[in-house]
């Protein structure tokens, strides 16, 4: 009898900003080290004699965390790999679900006719990966090993193993970062023990799965939208100062212009359904020869605050800069804006320096952002 124990990913980039991940290889979160500690906790115990991986950094790192209890080699294998979403590919879902609804909703319920031209259909994942398991049980007869993967590949290779369809939500429940489906495999046939199992996360009341709605973006005119921007500033400017005093929108607002014609995707305006929750305004040309990127406003309305949607704001930005190339990126904030300092803390921001404004002191803050990409 030989045991597979098939592992999903740790919580990458992707996973956090609500964007299809695909090959796009980001990177693991703090959540996801997190998540990749306990893991390991939990498969200590745990008879493995071989871990085999896919080659995209947020499973080899997952996999990692199985090293620190079982001193294997990790054997990585492109076939792995999570589905091709082709055009799809770094798109936001938020965006997906508002351009094409029926679309999104087909491939998020696993539908097997579900085809989008110029990715992977379910039926090809299958094809690629399945020759992969066939390989590994040949390899492994009579022993216990780990498979690290992907949501999709899990499920269409759980659904090849139990022969029944991806799409099947009762039997086929969908597994949350880090999941472990554990099969015995002998005479030709898969028997489960549990599938999709997060215990480990359950345990230490981390959430497997995000509550918050996928966020869509709007490019916008900020002078066609004058309204909308200065009534995002000027409630962004009290937060800040705790007064309106000396707030000018005019100039903001020109500013916001000038960064608009520069870059037509530097102003953007998120939606939550047909509400709007929230505008982020970059100035693209801002020290673009030192490779850092310019965030002069990210603006949550107050009655969508701390309910988890900010992270999708700073996504768009993070991801609208690496396109650029940009490595870094930086803001001022106000010390004595709490909130704002904890959220930038909270996502990886780091002090530089800091000066003295009209209001109190000002600091300077910077985010790394560079080394995701595609391979």
């Amino acid at each position: 009898m030989t045991k597979i124990y098939l592992i999903r990913h740790v919580q990458a980039e992707g996973n956090l900003y609500r964007m299809m991940q695909g090959h796009w290889d980001g990177e693991a979160t703090a959540l996801g080290l997190r998540q990749a500690a306990l893991l390991g906790e939990r498969m200590k115990d745990t008879p493995l004699d071989a871990i085999y991986v896919s080659d995209l950094s947020r499973a080899i790192h997952t996999a990692e965390a199985l090293q620190q209890y079982h001193p294997l080699p990790l054997r990585i294998d492109p076939r792995l790999r999570e589905i091709d979403m082709g055009p799809w590919e770094g798109r936001f879902f938020g965006d997906l679900k508002y351009e094409a609804p029926g679309e999104i909703k087909r491939f998020l319920q696993r539908e097997d006719g579900w085809k989008e031209e110029g990715a992977e259909g379910y039926a090809e994942v299958t094809a690629r990966a399945w020759p992969a398991i066939e390989e590994i049980l040949r390899d492994n007869e009579g022993k216990s090993v780990a498979v690290v993967s992907h949501g999709v590949t899990i499920r269409c290779l759980l659904a090849k193993m139990l022969g029944i369809g991806a799409g099947d939500p009762e039997r086929l429940p969908l597994g949350g970062n880090t999941a472990i489906s554990c099969l015995r495999y002998e005479n030709g046939v898969f028997t489960p023990e549990y599938i999709g199992d997060c215990a480990h996360l359950e345990r230490m009341n981390i959430p497997v799965w995000e509550q918050t709605p996928d966020l869509r973006g709007e490019a916008i005119d900020p002078m066609r939208e004058a309204e909308f921007y200065v009534a995002c500033y000027e409630d962004a400017w009290r937060a800040a100062h705790g007064t309106t005093r000396g707030f000018t929108p005019e100039s903001y607002l020109l500013a916001a212009a000038e960064h608009h014609r520069a870059d037509p995707g530097a102003v953007l305006r998120l939606w939550a359904g047909d509400e709007p929750v929230g505008l982020v305004d970059m100035d693209t040309r801002r020290s673009a020869h030192a490779n850092y990127g310019w965030l002069s406003l990210i603006y949550l309305r107050p009655e969508f605050r701390r309910r988890g949607m900010g992270i999708q704001l700073l996504g768009r930005v993070i991801m609208h800069y690496r396109a650029l190339g940009r490595r870094s990126l930086r803001l001022y904030a106000a010390e004595d804006n709490r909130a704002a300092m904890a959220f930038y803390r909270h996502w990886g921001f780091e002090k530089l320096g800091a000066e003295q404004g009209s209001f109190g002191t000002i600091w300077l803050l910077e985010k790394k952002i560079g080394g995701a990409g595609y391979v």
